[in-house]
C-alpha cells in the first residue's frame, strides 16, 4: 500500500493534547476508506502537524481528515521509506 507524508500548517494554537485527539477521530474513521494513520509529528512552535499514514491514495487520506474533523493538509506526497 502507498504510503504518504501529510503537512498542516494550521499556525498560533497548535497543541499536542488536541492532536492526539484529531488522530483518535482519524483512527475511528479510517476504516472504511481503507486507510491507517500511522504516527504524527507536532511542531507547536510553528504550528505545523505531519501525519505519516497508509493509503491507497491521497484522496482517502485527505477524506479521512475531513470526516473526522475537518482538518485536511496542505499538501500530501507520496513517499518511500529508506532502510
Amino acid at each position: 500500500m502507498p504510503l504518504f507524508m501529510d503537512i498542516h500548517s494550521l499556525g498560533d494554537g497548535v497543541t499536542m493534547d488536541a492532536v492526539a485527539q484529531a488522530h483518535q477521530a482519524d483512527l475511528a474513521t479510517q476504516g472504511p476508506h481503507g486507510v491507517s494513520y500511522l504516527r504524527y509529528w507536532v511542531d507547536e512552535d510553528r504550528g505545523q502537524i505531519f501525519c505519516l499514514v497508509e493509503a491507497p491514495d491521497a484522496e482517502a487520506a485527505h477524506t479521512v481528515h475531513r470526516d473526522a474533523h475537518g482538518l485536511v493538509a496542505d499538501s500530501i506526497y507520496e513517499v518511500k521509506e529508506g532502510v
